[in-house]
């Protein structure tokens, strides 16, 4: 073996993630009976999800799209996402075997010689002949700066942090950010805060109506395109738009979901405009989105020109290893049931170019607990 990779656990494939993304894909590589392991920085079950602010009940989660093989049924809509979501990731894992090692850092993924790629990581290092990467983006909050910032007296956050409505009572609050979770925030925190200020960057656009099959392809075409482009993946509400339900139609009447056009600088004791207007705040909170965790996939230079990964599928076209599932066009819940058959079936080709691998404990000496059970079929 190659002198890089000396003294790492060979695998056939290392998931990188177990939210969604990941507990689909080690389900289908299972299913297919390829020897991998999965690592998941985070301490329980439950992807990002187990990260959401109590107040986000499951009732108010649109699009949670079951994971292959095992329904979601008969959760209490007024019990945190966070909880619902976390027992049944749980509950999934132990269903099908997918023995996630956790919590587990992955600090780097080098090609490591001999056509394979060395995952260094928190708990050894292995050698893989494929890697799927389901890290999401919850762990890369984006923090826009302004002229001032480092002024401001008062409290800012962002929703990675942000700890549900009671903490903002009668305070003055900036929101800024023209997403779901931005009106989430604001329609709760109203409800307790001295006075709230809606600014986002373009005006917000209010989809009424369904959203079915067709706009759910032609949303999904968009994101792709900008993928195949290795353009960075656009937010999901920049295609769909934002969903004008009852709550929401009650924001627009009452003056809550009054959107202002973005602030030009933050002063020490709020926000102000070019023309000379200004707003007193005591938080300012940034409900600006998130951006894809792939740091530690740079040392493959994946990225293109135009600061994105180029996918076709979910396939780098950079490097046939490595498989980005849960990015751009399959970052929905549905999108990532199906990317991460998409990705399997394309490393079940890859390896069947070559010879097997084994499946070893890995280079630190733990126990080989990684290899899930074949689950049974849907």
């Amino acid at each position: 073996m190659n002198e890089m990779v000396r003294g790492a656990a060979d695998v056939d494939v290392v998931v990188v993630g177990a939210g969604q993304a990941g507990l689909s894909s080690a389900y289908h590589l299972a299913r297919a009976g390829i020897g991998h392991v999965v690592l998941d920085h985070a301490p329980r079950p439950g992807g990002a999800w187990q990260f959401r602010w109590p107040s986000l009940t499951y009732g108010k989660v649109h699009g949670m799209h079951a994971l292959p093989g095992m329904e979601l049924t008969g959760a209490d809509p007024l019990r945190p996402s966070s909880a619902v979501i976390g027992e049944y990731f749980a509950a999934y894992e132990e269903r099908f075997g997918l023995r996630v090692r956790r919590p587990v850092d992955v600090a780097a993924v080098r090609d490591g010689g001999d056509g394979r790629l060395r995952v260094e990581t928190s708990a050894g290092i292995w050698s893989a002949r494929a890697l799927i990467n389901a890290t999401g983006t919850w762990d890369r909050p984006f923090w826009p700066r302004y002229p001032g910032q480092e002024t401001f007296r008062g409290r800012q956050l962002h929703t990675a942090n942000y700890p549900g409505p009671q903490e903002f009572a009668g305070s003055r609050v900036v929101v800024v950010g023209g997403g779901t979770s931005a009106v989430q925030h604001l329609l709760e925190i109203a409800e307790v805060a001295a006075e709230t200020t809606w600014v986002t960057r373009r005006p917000p656009v209010f989809r009424d109506g369904g959203f079915g099959e067709a706009e759910g392809r032609e949303a999904v075409a968009l994101v792709d395109e900008r993928v195949r482009r290795g353009l960075p993946p656009q937010s999901v509400v920049s295609v769909t738009g934002l969903p004008l339900n009852e709550a929401v139609r009650a924001g627009l009447a009452s003056g809550v979901l009054d959107r202002q056009p973005m602030f030009d600088r933050i002063t020490a004791t709020g926000v102000a405009w070019a023309g000379g207007r200004q707003v007193e705040a005591d938080v300012i909170l940034w409900a600006t989105g998130f951006r894809a965790a792939i740091e530690h996939l740079a040392p493959l230079h994946l990225r293109e020109t135009g600061g994105g990964v180029r996918v076709e599928g979910t396939r780098a076209v950079r490097d046939e290893r490595v498989h980005l599932v849960g990015y751009g066009p399959s970052a929905s819940t549905i999108g990532a049931n199906r990317a991460g058959g998409t990705a399997v079936r394309e490393i079940r080709r890859l390896l069947a170019r070559g010879t097997e691998s084994t499946d070893p404990a890995p280079a630190d000496g733990t126990d080989d607990a990684h290899e899930p059970a074949a689950a049974p079929s849907a």
